[in-house]
């Protein structure tokens, strides 16, 4: 694992930045405009001392106008999903979709048991491990040189494989998920730890207003699980999900962003929306289907957000971060320890066709080889590197319609992944039953806009030509 902060961060640079992160926590109290309260602000040792006052009062928002980008290398593809769930940070990762991985390599973890302690047999399971993972990585090698789309390949992946990430986060955002890593839920997972004290290290030498913050987490008992007193009462049959389902919407929600649209440009109230809308009807019927087909035609659609919809859904973990990295919903992904029933897993079309017995074998062998490991006494933290990137979960969202309609824009194309663009078209079909006016503005961008924003790579390029729109262009 490696981690560096981008860019060349001289001590100039990071005096500048916590000078920029001190005038912000003196604004508010300090007379004269921002640029004279950040003139007066010219001692290091003082405004590092005010930052770190501030910060440690509680008031942290101003440490988000301190930004870092990192170089994230070789950690493992658990540790990328444990990243990009947080909401906000930007990434760019490697596609798998595009990328060969068979000689990425992979993450070792010191086997341990359920009180931390490395096992006697450690060195024997590590040997073990490895042969297990290269196998799966050959294994993946060969589907790959059988022409089987990487994407579909990717599937046996074993989740110990290596990422390498650029992520750029506010200074704020980097203290919430450094604490999380050294002392939440997460800690127990070595490589986890290991990469809170690395941002740790970073945070001493180039944001050091937030070591006493960071330090005080330590204290904070919300890290502790709230829960634990349920798994003596529930006796749970999960069960994977057939498919996408809408368990919660907003009622009447075409009527709802109507009414809103009326309400915004106006400034009226939403019973006498009700009534404007009522004349306008009497005017012209179909009255209702030209706003909405406005508004999706517009830049700024704040009354899309107004309402929300809510879904449950069956992803395998390749899939996952398709929907992860879309920002703006409520997304509620099962934690990876304990372990899940590894024989969920996703059969991708190509392998069901051409060697679907092989990869049910290597499903069952791999669960197998997990179950063995665990007899061992291996602690859950040190097995989650058995997931294969096919194993599937159930997750659950909430988004409003603005959401939805950019990730349909974005999945429904025929260039999205096969797995996430029939994820998105059941989460379209979900809400055009409760909702065909928002429903008219859901789907790719070719569809719904009557044009292609790929140009060169346009799906036109790759066999699939859509003529849904006479305007449709490359």
């Amino acid at each position: 694992m490696k981690v560096v902060l981008l860019g060349s961060n001289t001590k100039k640079e990071i005096e500048k930045r916590i000078q920029v992160v001190a005038s912000a926590g003196n604004l508010s109290r300090a007379d004269g405009t921002v640029t004279q309260v950040f003139s007066n602000h010219k001692s290091y040792e003082s405004n590092l001392k005010l930052a770190r006052a501030v910060v440690g009062y509680g008031h942290k928002s101003i440490a988000e106008h301190d930004y870092l980008v990192f170089a994230i290398e070789d950690v493992s593809v658990l540790i990328e999903q444990i990243l990009i769930s947080y909401r906000l940070t930007s990434f760019t990762i490697k596609s798998r979709r595009n990328v060969d991985f068979r000689n990425v390599g992979f993450y070792v973890p010191e086997f341990k048991d359920k009180d931390g302690n490395v096992l006697k047999n450690n060195k024997e399971l590590q040997k073990k491990y490895k042969k297990h993972m290269q196998t799966l990585f050959t294994k993946y090698g060969e589907l790959v040189d059988l022409e089987i789309p990487v994407e579909d390949c990717r599937y046996i992946l074993p989740y110990s494989f290596n990422s390498n990430i650029i992520m750029g986060c506010d200074a704020n955002e980097l203290l919430r998920i450094t604490a999380d890593l050294l002392y939440g839920k997460l800690k127990n997972i070595e490589e986890a730890y290991e990469l809170g004290l690395k941002f740790k290290e970073i945070i001493e030498k180039y944001a050091p207003y937030l070591i006493r913050a960071l330090d005080s987490e330590k204290e904070k008992d919300y890290y502790e699980d709230k829960y634990s007193f349920l798994d003596t009462m529930v006796n749970p049959k999960s069960k994977l999900l057939d498919s996408v389902k809408m368990t919660n919407y907003t009622k009447d929600a075409d009527l709802v962003v109507i009414l809103n649209i009326l309400m915004e440009r106006y400034q009226v109230s939403f019973e006498e929306a009700k009534k404007i809308l009522k004349d306008l009807k009497e005017q012209d019927k179909d009255i209702e289907r030209k706003l909405m087909q406005g508004l999706i035609h517009s830049k700024n659609q704040r009354e899309l957000e107004q309402v929300i919809f809510s879904f449950e859904i069956p992803i395998e973990l390749a899939v996952l971060t398709h929907i992860t990295r879309h920002r703006m919903h409520s997304l509620l992904v099962p934690d990876f320890i304990p372990m899940w029933d590894l024989s969920n897993y996703k059969i991708p079309k190509t392998i069901e066709k051409n060697c679907l017995d092989e990869y049910k074998e290597i499903f069952q062998n791999n669960k197998k080889v997990m179950e063995e490991f665990k007899s061992l006494g291996v602690r859950d933290e040190d097995l989650v590197y058995f997931y294969l990137s096919g194993n599937a979960c159930n997750i659950y969202t909430t988004m409003n319609a603005r959401t939805l309609m950019w990730l349909s824009r974005m999945r429904c194309c025929n260039k999205a992944q096969i797995a996430i663009r029939k994820i998105a078209k059941e989460m379209v079909a979900e809400a055009k039953k409760v909702a065909p006016l928002i429903g008219e503005g859901l789907g790719p961008t070719c569809e719904v806009l009557g044009y292609c924003p790929e140009g060169k790579d346009s799906c036109k390029n790759r066999g699939v030509v859509i003529k849904k729109k006479e305007k449709v262009v490359s």
